[in-house]
C-alpha cells in the first residue's frame, strides 16, 4: 500500500526459530529489523495456532533471558542508539505480519470469531467516524498472528499523521457520547490493568488511575478491551539510521514543565520540556529538553502545561553536523513519568 510503513510499529516477525516478535519504530540498522519478543512456543502456553502452542512473555527480562538461550544473534549492541537491543537480523525472518493486510482479509472473512468481527466494527467505526481511509487503519496485537484468545484486547494501529490526529479526534467524541459503545475503564478494570504496569511502572494506584482514566487510545469497545497505536509514515519522518548516536549518561529523575505534548498520541511519543530540574543522576548532568519513549504506555501521559515527574535514562543526542541535545528515555523497568501539577483553570 502507498505510504504504508515497511515493518513499523505495529508489524510483527517471525525468526527462523518459531519467535514472534513485535517491531519498535521506524528506524532500523543495516541488516535487522529493531522488534521485541513477544511469544514463544511452548508445549505448555495456554495460545495455539496451527498445532502448536504459544506462550506470551510479558517482561523485558524474561525476554531477554530466553533470547540469550535460544536466538543469542537477536540481542545485539546498536553503536547507533547505543544500547543492547532486542530484533531479528533480516536474513533470519521467515514471515512478515502486516497489520493492514490482516484486517483487510478479516474484512473479507465469512468465518470471524467473535473478537475477529469487533475488531473490525471498531475500526470500521473509527475509519468512518475520523473521516478516513479503512485502509490506514490496522490489527496488530495477538489477533494479528492469529495467536488471540476469546479474552484478548483488540490492538489497533493506525498510520499516518493526520490520520492518527482524526481518528484521536473521533475516540475523544466516541467516548463522550452517553450509553455509546466506546468507554473508558472502570475502576476495577484499571485495578487490573495497574497489578501489570506497575511491575514494571512504579507509581501510586491513585496516579495511575487519573492518568489512564483520562486517556483516550485504551479503553472498551462493546465489552472488549482495546489499545491504539498512533504511527507516523516514513515520509513523516525525517530521522533515518545514523542521523543521529545516542550517547549514555546514566539513570535520571527530573521535574519538568511540559512545553509541548502535540507528539504525546504517537509511538514513539515526545513531549518537550522546559524549567527542568535534575532530582536524581550525576552531579552536573546536562538538562534535557524532551521525554522520549517507544513503549504505547506513555503516550498521553501528560498535557502542555503540566508539571511531571519522570525517571529514565539521560541520553546526549549528536546529529551528523555536530548538533547537540539531550533527552530522557523512558523504555527500561523502573521507569516512569506521572504529573505532579496540573495546568492551571483558566
Amino acid at each position: 500500500m502507498i505510504g504504508m510503513p515497511d515493518l513499523a510499529e505495529g508489524y510483527y516477525v517471525e525468526s527462523a526459530e518459531g519467535l514472534l516478535f513485535a517491531v519498535k519504530g521506524l528506524i532500523h540498522p543495516p541488516g535487522a529489523v529493531v522488534a521485541y519478543l513477544r511469544y514463544v512456543p511452548d508445549p505448555g502456553g495456554k495460545r495455539e495456532r496451527r498445532g502448536i502452542r504459544y506462550r506470551r512473555l510479558y517482561h523485558f527480562g524474561e525476554q531477554e533471558e530466553l533470547l540469550r538461550e535460544k536466538c543469542p544473534d537477536c540481542l545485539f549492541f546498536d553503536p547507533v542508539f547505543g544500547e543492547t537491543l532486542q530484533g531479528v537480523p533480516r536474513e533470519r525472518i521467515k514471515q512478515v505480519y502486516d497489520p493492514c493486510l490482516r484486517l483487510a482479509e478479516l474484512r473479507q472473512g465469512r468465518s470471524l470469531d467473535g473478537l475477529e468481527e469487533k475488531a473490525v466494527e471498531f475500526a470500521n467505526l473509527l475509519a468512518e467516524k475520523a473521516g478516513v481511509s479503512e485502509e490506514c487503519i490496522g490489527i496488530s496485537g495477538s489477533i494479528l498472528v492469529n495467536l488471540h484468545t476469546s479474552g484478548s484486547d483488540i490492538d489497533l494501529v493506525v498510520y499516518g499523521v493526520e490520520n492518527c490526529r482524526a481518528v484521536h479526534g473521533a475516540l475523544r467524541e466516541l467516548m463522550g457520547e452517553p450509553d455509546g459503545e466506546v468507554r473508558r475503564l472502570s475502576g476495577e478494570e484499571l485495578r487490573a490493568l495497574y497489578a501489570t504496569r506497575s511491575q514494571d511502572t512504579p507509581m501510586s494506584f491513585e496516579d495511575f488511575a487519573w492518568l489512564e482514566g483520562r486517556k483516550v487510545i485504551q479503553g472498551k469497545f462493546r465489552g472488549c478491551e482495546y489499545f491504539i497505536r498512533f504511527v507516523k509514515s516514513p515520509v513523516e519522518v525525517e530521522e533515518r539510521y545514523g542521523d543521529r548516536r545516542y550517547i549514555s549518561l546514566g539513570r535520571a529523575k527530573i521535574e519538568a514543565t511540559v512545553a509541548d505534548a502535540s507528539e504525546g498520541i504517537f509511538t514513539p511519543c515526545f513531549y518537550k520540556i522546559e524549567d527542568v530540574r535534575l532530582v536524581e543522576g550525576q552531579r552536573a548532568a546536562p538538562l534535557p529538553v524532551e521525554i522520549v519513549s517507544f513503549r504505547g504506555r506513555f503516550c498521553e501521559q501528560a498535557e502542555e502545561g503540566e508539571r511531571v515527574r519522570a525517571r529514565g535514562k539521560l541520553e546526549r543526542v549528536i546529529s551528523r553536523g555536530g548538533e547537540v541535545h539531550h533527552r530522557l528515555l523512558l523504555g527500561r523497568p523502573g521507569d516512569f513519568m506521572t504529573v505532579i501539577e496540573e495546568i492551571a483553570p483558566g
